[in-house]
């Protein structure tokens, strides 16, 4: 039975949910990459992002001088974005079940690649029009430090190591909390895995 770790009221870590799949979401995630390769977004203020960035479903979420926004076609290519995988889709429900969000079905999936050094600063998703339905994080490969804020940016956050194939879900109220990972560590001697890749599973309209 899957281990779920509270990190707030509306939020817990489901450990090691994903582990089983996980050589399959990797090599879905291969075939994605081919399709919509990974690009380094820039922020409204034009600052480069260090996490690598694609997406797959009916919606993608990019960013540039334009601001934050879901597109339905892949700014780099002019082709819609490859569809969800029947895996991702069945994963992210179940986990949204088990966390208590029953049924789950998102239309997005940013997919991040995080190499040591990179990282996400503290940020709330709100780029959704459906504020009531939760988001769903999955991390497979290097270790992470996850950032778990409060309402307001200011508020300090906590930090809770995500291993491979641990899952994230939050909604209700810690639907709009800031949320940020640490620069990832190097993987440390004997670990086969180079760098992470997380999937964030979204209801975007």
């Amino acid at each position: 039975m899957t281990e779920a770790v509270p990190l707030s009221p509306g939020a817990c870590v489901l450990r090691k949910f994903a582990h089983r799949e996980a050589e399959h979401l990797l090599a879905a995630v291969d075939d994605i990459q081919a399709a919509a390769p990974f690009r380094h977004l820039s922020t409204p203020g034009g600052l480069p992002m260090s996490v690598a960035m694609t997406n797959c479903g009916e919606l993608g979420w990019v960013s540039d001088r334009r601001g934050y926004r879901y597109e339905p076609h892949d700014p780099l290519t002019g082709k819609p974005w490859p569809k969800l995988p029947p895996l991702f889709l069945a994963l992210s429900h179940a986990a949204a079940e088990a966390a208590g969000y029953p049924g789950f079905t998102p239309e997005a999936c940013l997919v991040n690649r995080y190499v040591p050094g990179a990282k996400m600063s503290l940020h709330q998703d709100r780029d959704e029009r459906d504020l009531d339905q939760p988001i769903v994080s999955v991390s497979l490969g290097l270790p992470a430090t996850f950032l778990w804020g409060g309402l307001r940016r200011s508020d300090r956050p906590s930090r809770t190591t995500l291993e491979h194939g641990d899952v994230v879900v939050w909604g209700g109220a810690a639907r709009l909390r800031f949320h940020g990972v640490a620069p990832l560590k190097p993987a440390a001697a004997g670990c086969p895995a180079a760098l992470r890749i997380n999937l964030t599973f979204r209801r975007a309209r």
